[in-house]
This record gives C-alpha cells, structure tokens and sequence, in this order.
C-alpha cells in the first residue's frame, strides 16, 4: 500500500499569475508531483506501469484554497491514501508553508488498461485489510 508521503517544492517564478501568487491550477500539478514521488518511494513509476498496461488517471480532483504563496516560497505538499481497492485509489493532500496550512485537496484516480477499460488495481497499491472486502 502507498505510505504518506511528503515532497518539498520551491515556487517557480512562471507558476505565478499577474497578481504575483501561484495560479490556482498548479496546485493540481503540485498533487501529481506527489503522487508521481509517492509512487517512486515505494520502489515503482509510472513509466513502468504505464509500459505494464497499468494506467492510473485522474476520475476527479478538488482543491480548497486558504492562503495564498508566491514565487520563492518553500512549499510541503503532504499526501495520504485514503482508500486503494478495486480500480480506484483515494488521496488527500494538504499544501503547507512552514505550519501554515496553504490549501487541502483531494483525488479519485481509476485503473484502466490503454484502450480505457477499468481494471483491477496492481496487488501492491491495494491495502491489505482492503483485499478481502
């Protein structure tokens, strides 16, 4: 199963809109950046699971935003499974400047093979006490 997980991310000067604070889309990409690291953590990429056949895309995705950040700042973006049973796999996040809590999300990403049929998620994302249910 996926362990929480948390990356550091430096604001980067073209992430920010004509008001100088990040434009509210990259926290999305922010999202993905700690998936993709939370993923490599526990020794896989997506490379290699889309070279599987294993695609993981994004079913729905939300952010509430509560503070904004500018270029420079030294963000943590904290990850958590929710959920990872079936086809489906459940994430919060939580997007942190020192303690200051910046923005919370959360995601629904499906399984599906390359034609785009939901398939069961590889045994190594589900969590064990969900296998049985």
């Amino acid at each position: 199963m996926l362990p929480d997980h948390e990356i550091e991310i430096r604001v980067r000067y073209y992430e920010t809109d004509g008001q100088g604070f990040v434009h509210h889309a990259n926290y999305f990409v922010y999202f993905e950046q700690a998936r993709v690291e939370q993923l490599l953590a526990l020794g896989y990429d997506y490379a290699h699971l889309e070279r599987d056949g294993v695609l993981l895309v994004v079913n729905k995705i939300a952010c509430r935003y509560q503070r904004p950040c500018r270029f420079g700042d030294v963000l943590r973006v904290q990850i958590r499974t929710v959920r990872a049973r079936g086809a489906r796999i459940d994430h919060e996040y939580r997007v942190l400047r020192g303690k200051e809590l910046l923005a919370e999300g959360e995601s629904t990403l499906a399984c599906i093979d390359r034609e785009g049929r939901v398939q069961r998620l590889p045994e190594f994302l589900v969590k064990p006490d969900d296998v049985a249910k």
